[in-house]
């Protein structure tokens, strides 16, 4: 990197920290942030120039950018296993974030009250994944998991698994949902009959199926809204 070149060595309005300090971090660009998070530069390449690499790699979409793994931010000249694990880690923290704007209730009053839970859990993931947001009889929220990892397009979901955990968590409601890595938020046939086969299995043992949610990037379906439950 050219002395010039060096973030140091810019004007103090156009250093991300500083721009920060003086003018809040909402006017910082993703690139800005970025940099912050990369702290350092190399000799050919500034940390800006170094978090614009990473940003491209995901066509400048920070919900894809969530996607990348620590290998594959490695992959760029300059983003070693330490950066990208602070990426990756502020990225983790993210989703945190958005999952706790649901578990911070307590209670899940509607379907869409579960939405920033899913979310967390799954919209950036590249494979399918079922979990399960366990409640009591009044919608308290005693626990969510995941059930089942499946490939790109598929998870096999135990009917009989997920009734079980509902025993051993006291449940008496349950909100179930899944993730499409394509972004579509139709439901598959099998995604139907599955949802079907649950209702039916919960009511046999008093548990009541509230929803079905698909997550697809930043949108959702709730089969319940929809009237497919």
């Amino acid at each position: 990197m050219q002395e010039s070149n060096s973030i140091k060595n810019w004007n103090e309005d156009d250093r991300p920290r500083e721009k920060m300090l003086q003018k809040g971090a909402a006017a910082l660009t993703d690139a800005e942030l970025l940099a912050i998070l990369i702290s350092s530069g190399t000799k050919e390449r500034s940390a800006l120039d170094l978090a614009r690499d990473v940003l491209g790699l995901a066509g400048n979409d920070l919900r894809l950018m969530g996607r990348l793994s620590i290998p594959e931010l490695q992959k760029i000249k300059g983003i070693g296993e330490a950066r990208a694990i602070t990426i990756s880690s502020a990225l983790e923290l993210g989703r945190r974030r958005q999952m706790s704007e649901g578990l911070e209730r307590g209670t899940i009053k509607t379907s869409r009250d579960a939405v920033p839970i899913l979310m967390g859990l799954l919209q950036d993931l590249n494979h399918e994944v079922f979990c399960v947001v366990y409640l009591n009889i009044s919608g308290k929220i005693l626990k969510h998991e995941i059930i089942s990892s499946g490939g790109m397009t598929a998870t096999v979901v135990d009917i009989r698994m997920v009734l079980k955990s509902c025993l051993l968590n006291n449940a008496n409601k349950i909100i179930v949902g899944h993730n499409h890595p394509s972004g579509s938020v139709k439901p598959s046939e099998a995604d139907l009959s599955m949802t079907r086969q649950l209702r039916d299995a919960g009511d046999l043992m008093n548990i009541k199926l509230l929803d079905h949610i698909i997550i697809g990037g930043d949108k959702y379906l709730s089969m319940s809204d929809e009237g497919l439950i």
